[in-house]
Formats: C-alpha cells, sequence, structure tokens
C-alpha cells in the first residue's frame, strides 16, 4: 500500500458488476467479503478491492474521509 493509494479508493470508480460506477470507498463491506472470500481479481483493482476491504473489516473507512474531494454545489 502506498499513500497513493488510499487517493485511488476515493477517485477510482467500480467498473464493472453490480455496483459499477461507485467509488471504491463507498462499496458495501458485504461485496468487498465477497471478493476476500472467492478472490480478488488481477490488477490494481484487484489490489484496491482488497485494500478497501481490509480497510472496512478493520472499521478505518473514516480515515478517508479527508482524503474526498468537496463537492461541488451548482
Amino acid at each position: 500500500m502506498t499513500p497513493d493509494d488510499l487517493e485511488l479508493l476515493v477517485t477510482r470508480v467500480m467498473p464493472y458488476g453490480k455496483y459499477k460506477g461507485r467509488l471504491m470507498a463507498d462499496l458495501p463491506g458485504h461485496y468487498l467479503n465477497w471478493f476476500a472470500r472467492n478472490g480478488f481479481p488481477q490488477g490494481e483493482i484487484g489490489r484496491l478491492l482488497e485494500l478497501m476491504q481490509e480497510i472496512d473489516h478493520n472499521g478505518l473507512k473514516p480515515l478517508l474521509d479527508p482524503l474526498r474531494k468537496p463537492a461541488k454545489h451548482a
């Protein structure tokens, strides 16, 4: 894990599946746990899913909040 990986969790979206388009940091725990049981995909997406599962499993999701970009108001 690198600091850049944490930044990616709050900027990269899930490219496929039930939660396609959702930020990696916002994926539900049960979905992340499914990957933990059945195997993470290869490559960067798999690495980020595995990292997010560890963060979620250990109750550390709030640590990502300062990295999130503020929402732009119209």
